[in-house]
């Protein structure tokens, strides 16, 4: 019981139960980093999910599945980190905290005859990806709240709060002003 326990991770266990059709977990992916304890870095899951539909409509199954699991909607000033395509989206529950980025998939043709990588060709507006290359593909990112920067608080960039320039302008004179000899 004890070694079942310590080699299921309860995070994935929860992921696993959301309510999600079959369409919209086709392939899964897990990755684990950091430590279960918090020491130096704490537990990052990582899955990565492929669908058959479209990303608009995977991204509409699993936000409905996420609420009815119990997780809320978190509107973070930081979510997502850097501008994404598709959908990016951030969800608190107890001490977890959760991102879902949901986008089109990134197809990777077979390598040319030379053996150098194919160029992915990019569909013209409003042409359709080619079959292999439908669907779409999900990021659930799961983090400890206590090791998420977004909820910490931020440091100010107050330029009152800065104090004095350690670095004061030199002049020309490296002696500086004379000091007047005493009398």
């Amino acid at each position: 019981f004890g070694i079942r326990t310590l080699s299921n991770d309860p995070v994935f266990d929860t992921l696993d139960a959301l309510d999600v059709p079959a369409w919209a977990a086709v392939e899964t992916q897990d990755d684990v980093s950091g430590s279960r304890w918090c020491l130096l870095d704490c537990r990052l899951r990582e899955r990565t999910v492929e669908s058959e539909r479209a990303p608009e409509e995977t991204a509409r199954v699993y936000e409905q599945a996420l609420v009815r699991d119990g997780w809320r909607r978190w509107q973070v000033e930081r979510c997502p980190e850097q501008e994404e395509k598709g959908s990016y989206t951030c969800w608190r529950r107890d001490e977890l905290t959760l991102d879902l980025w949901v986008r089109e998939p990134t197809c990777v043709p077979p390598p040319g005859a030379d053996g150098e990588p194919a160029i992915v060709p990019s569909p013209a507006p409003g042409e359709e990806l080619p079959a292999e290359c439908a669907g779409a593909s999900v990021s659930l990112k799961v983090r400890n709240a206590i090791d998420d920067d977004r909820t910490r608080p931020q440091p100010s960039t107050d330029p009152s709060l800065t104090g004095e320039d350690p670095f004061p302008t030199l002049t020309d004179d490296p002696l500086g002003e004379l000091t007047p000899s005493p009398s």
